[in-house]
């Protein structure tokens, strides 16, 4: 893909806007599951039953007032325009998915995101307050990150990579990554990790207990 090899170009590390300093190590990089990430944030499985029952209900009513062509054909016209939305919403999910990489380091989390427009957040160990973890029964799971302190982004700037539904006060989040439970252990052990040696100048918030739901 192009912009991938342009990204790739552009970066000394891959998702790393520059090379790690001194006695930083990368733990762990990974990206969302696209088909996650459609189920999840794009929730394609309910636009697609939206569209289903819709043209049920289209296709039931023209039988009924035009009989069985009339029917038919708005049966048709509507599941076709769903899978057509549904496709789109897929593709959306395997770009964003293919633009993204999630960074752990010893010292924080980065998490390079967009399609469009690239950005890359860098979070210290010392801005994480808490880390909660939501996980799917095929081992996908989204880790959220509650922010210390002032510093804040905008939900729609960070969007699908933010907890759902917490705009006022958006949390990063690490969506629909794979393994989920085995990142969050990772994140939580040098998190505190980290809060016990300290790091740089300022003290490290030691993060509360990462939670499954």
């Amino acid at each position: 893909m192009e912009e991938e090899d342009d990204l790739k170009g552009s970066e000394p590390v891959a998702g790393l806007p520059e090379l790690p300093p001194e006695g930083e190590r990368i733990l762990w990089q990974g990206a969302p599951n696209w088909w996650a990430l459609a189920s999840d944030a794009l929730m394609v499985r309910w636009v697609a039953a939206y569209f289903l029952l819709l043209a049920v209900w289209r296709g039931w009513a023209g039988w009924a007032d035009g009989g069985v062509a009339q029917g038919s054909g708005a049966l048709m016209a509507l599941l076709g325009a769903g899978f057509v939305t549904c496709g789109l919403l897929c593709l959306s999910a395997w770009i964003m998915a293919r633009a993204t990489v999630y960074t752990i380091t010893n010292r924080r989390v980065a998490m390079r995101i967009g399609a469009a427009l690239t950005v890359t957040l860098n979070l210290p160990y010392r801005w994480i307050g808490s880390a909660d973890l939501q996980t799917k029964p095929n081992g996908t799971g989204t880790i959220a990150l509650s922010l210390i302190g002032e510093t804040r982004f905008s939900y729609l700037v960070i969007w699908p990579h933010a907890r759902p539904w917490r705009i006022a006060n958006s949390q990063p989040a690490l969506r629909c990554i794979p393994d989920a439970e085995k990142v969050a252990r990772i994140l939580g052990e040098h998190a505190r990790s980290a809060v016990t040696r300290g790091a740089g100048d300022a003290p490290l918030a030691a993060p509360e207990t990462i939670a499954a739901e």
